[in-house]
This record gives C-alpha cells, sequence and structure tokens, in this order.
C-alpha cells in the first residue's frame, strides 16, 4: 500500500493492535475502568491532532499519534480520554459556558481546566503489569504546569486559569466535545459510528462508581472523589423534579376563564337586571405511575412520592386531584389521595409501566400531567400519551449489577426527564 492510499484510509492505516494493547494496559493499571473503556467505540481519523472524545462515547485517533507514542503513554492517554466521559465533562461544562467568550478560546479554557483535575492525580499509585509507575506523557497539562495550586474540582481550576495559558504552547489542545461541550471538525452526528444512549451512559458511570467504591483505599484520591459525588455538580433532584412539574402543570394552573356556572359576586348590585360571569381557574389533575417492580429501591420510591405530594399542595391541586397508578409488568391499585401516608404500593414483579401510562391517559377527566417514578428499566410508549409526560429516573448505586443483561433505551424524547440521584 503506497503511502497516498494509507492516507485516504486511516482505519487501514491505524495500528489497532497497538491501541488495544495500550488499552489492556489501561485496564490492567485501573480494572475499575475496564467497563468504560471497553465501552468506548474507536474511530479512526486524520483530523485529530491526538485522542478526542464526544458526548457518546466515541474515541476519535490519529493513526499518526498512535504510530509515534509508546504503549505506555497510549495507556495513560486512554485513562485520560475515558476520564472525561465518566465524569460527565460536557454536560459541567454546558453550565460554566459564557455567551460573550469566543467559542475557541471557551473551549481551551475549559479544556485546560478540565485536563487540571484529571491529571493532578490520575497516576497516583497506579503501575503496569510489571510492577513499573505509569507517568504522564512529556508535556501533558498539570495544575503546575499553568502556575495553579491544586483543587478538587475543573469548575474551580476554570475560575482561577491565567489568561496567559490560552495563548502558551497548549493552545492547540482539544479533546473534543466530550470535554467541552463545543464542537470540534471531526465528531460525527449523534447518529452515527455506534453512539451510546442517554440510559446507557449513566449505567456505566454507575458501575464504574460502584466498582471504585469496592475497592476503596487503591484507587487514586481524584477518582475517590468522584465516586463519592464531591466532582459531581451540586443539583437538589427535588428542586428539578419541582421545577419541571411546575412548568407542566403552569399552563392548567395558571389559566383563567370567564364562566356562568356561578355568577359573579358582583351581579346582585345591578339588580338582577344583568348575568355576570365569574372567573374560573382551572384546577390540574396529575397521575403519579409508580414502578413498584423488584429493582425499584424503597427509599427513593418514599422520597420521591414525597415530594410530588409537597408540590402537588403547593400548587393547589388537593384530593381527587392526585392519582396513583402502582405498576411493575401491571397495573395493581389505583388511589385518589390526599396525602402521602395514604398510598399503598403494590409489586414487585417484571417491569412494563406501558400499562400504567394508558391506564392513566384513559382516565376521565384526563390528566394535565402524568409523572412516572421508575428506574428506566421499562418500555416506554411508542408515543405521547395525549398530555405532558414527567419521567424521575432513579440513580440509586445498588440496584445496577455489571452483570446486568438488560438494558433499556431511555426516556422517550418527547418525555421530560430528571434523574433522582
Amino acid at each position: 500500500m503506497d503511502r497516498m492510499s494509507t492516507q485516504r484510509d486511516p482505519d487501514a492505516a491505524l495500528d489497532t493492535g497497538k491501541l488495544l494493547a495500550a488499552r489492556h494496559l489501561a485496564v490492567a493499571a485501573c480494572p475499575y475502568l475496564a467497563t468504560a473503556l471497553h465501552a468506548m467505540t474507536v474511530v479512526p481519523t486524520y483530523l485529530v491532532p491526538t485522542m478526542g472524545v464526544d458526548p457518546y462515547w466515541r474515541c476519535y485517533v490519529s493513526p499518526a499519534f498512535v504510530a509515534a507514542t509508546d504503549v505506555r503513554d497510549l495507556a495513560v492517554v486512554w485513562l485520560h480520554e475515558v476520564a472525561h466521559l465518566i465524569r460527565d465533562h460536557h454536560g459541567r461544562a454546558q453550565a460554566l459556558q459564557r455567551g460573550s467568550e469566543r467559542r475557541r478560546r471557551q473551549q481551551l479554557r475549559l479544556n485546560l481546566a478540565m485536563d487540571c483535575e484529571i491529571n493532578d492525580d490520575l497516576l497516583d499509585g497506579l503501575t503496569d503489569a510489571d510492577g513499573r509507575p505509569l507517568s504522564l506523557p512529556e508535556g501533558a497539562v498539570t495544575p503546575g504546569r499553568l502556575g495553579l495550586r491544586h483543587y478538587d474540582l475543573f469548575e474551580e481550576y476554570a475560575a482561577h486559569l491565567p489568561p496567559i495559558a490560552l495563548v502558551g504552547d497548549v493552545a492547540w489542545l482539544d479533546c473534543g466535545s466530550g470535554a467541552h461541550a463545543g464542537s470540534s471538525p471531526w465528531e460525527h452526528d449523534e447518529a452515527g459510528a455506534h453512539p451510546l444512549g442517554t440510559y446507557e451512559r449513566e449505567a456505566i458511570r454507575i458501575r464504574v462508581r460502584e466498582a471504585v467504591n469496592s475497592r476503596r483505599g487503591t484507587v487514586p484520591k481524584g477518582w475517590q472523589r468522584w465516586a463519592e459525588g464531591v466532582s459531581e455538580p451540586s443539583q437538589d433532584w427535588r428542586a428539578l423534579l419541582g421545577a419541571a412539574l411546575r412548568a407542566c402543570m403552569a399552563a392548567g394552573a395558571g389559566a383563567a376563564d370567564y364562566s356562568y356556572q356561578r355568577p359573579s359576586r358582583r351581579a346582585p348590585s345591578l339588580g338582577g337586571a344583568v348575568i355576570l360571569p365569574s372567573l374560573r381557574f382551572p384546577v390540574p389533575k396529575i397521575a403519579v405511575v409508580v414502578d413498584t417492580s423488584g429493582s425499584v429501591a424503597d427509599t427513593d420510591l418514599g422520597s420521591a412520592l414525597s415530594e410530588v405530594g409537597g408540590i402537588s399542595r403547593a400548587v393547589g391541586v388537593r384530593g381527587n386531584r392526585v392519582s396513583v397508578y402502582s405498576c411493575d409488568a401491571a397495573v395493581h391499585t389505583v388511589q385518589q389521595i390526599c396525602a402521602t401516608e395514604e398510598i399503598s404500593l403494590v409489586g414487585g414483579g417484571g417491569t412494563d409501566l406501558r400499562r400504567g401510562i394508558g391506564r392513566a391517559a384513559a382516565a376521565a377527566p384526563r390528566p394535565d400531567v402524568i409523572v412516572v417514578l421508575t428506574d428506566g428499566v421499562t418500555p416506554w410508549p411508542a408515543s405521547p400519551p395525549g398530555c405532558r409526560l414527567i419521567a424521575g429516573i432513579f440513580g440509586h448505586p445498588s440496584r445496577y449489577s455489571e452483570h446486568t443483561s438488560r438494558v433499556a433505551a431511555g426516556p422517550p424524547e418527547w418525555a421530560q426527564t430528571v434523574y433522582l440521584r
């Protein structure tokens, strides 16, 4: 094969054996990351300078970079790139983007901060199969190189990053949109090259967290902090669920119209000559479909039901305006409740919440909002049920197993999803 044909075919030029040998070394050094490392899809391309990732867990690899890099250094790059994905740098970066900052400068600033969060203790105590310590490749971004002291989170590094760092010898850095939440010229869209869905990505993170916690004391402190939730953005799922529910109910709860069903209080002052309508404020109806299959923790269900009850009372939904459906593979109970203490949950078998959603949507009168509380391992309706639907997905770590064979596709796009961690 001549040079020109090789340049046109990055798949043929990539030394796959060397790249996979490096991944094997990375798994041997960090077995708790094995699930995540093997979940990444390799995409060879000459457009990426080294290696980079996108939010769909695709790893873009330069054949020239693989050929010129030692296997031990490639193993460290594998560990670095998968850290961007496991720590959800893409999602966390979206919260820090500045509208007034130039796109490339913004991506570089966040990418440098993320590299500092990963590299500051990525290899603490790690060795290869021969017991030799692993080290960062020459030129790797570290806090010391950028003149920063040690912080725990990339959000802190980004706040203290000196402007000179953005024009230095690392200005070319680009780990892909899986890190900085921007865009890179070598990336495929959501439909290309075997993307991982949202639920699959969350399940992998939970499995890695379980693996890290099971090896406590033998992993770098950065991974321990992440497993304890310190490296995740501080978001109260109750506030997120409350905001989603209020947004869905806003149209019904805030709407007002005139009605002659009840005359206005001002009508008697006119001597009965004119009948005036009164304002009518419709009260929304809520249906709560509760996943009572054996995979859902009782503590998760209790917390979520209490919150839904509190939100419903706050917006004026009481009495028979709240219905609760206990459902696993079938609908077991339907209750009109005034307080969460009245709820009796029945189930414990398999899961098919389509039955509960369909039963709720067929009720008369039809609910304005259906809230589904589940661990997510369930089939979903093929089309919207005719009203707004909020999917509250539990993320209780103990309910996921490395040996789980059933993988759900996650809630449909037309549902509003809140992850209840």
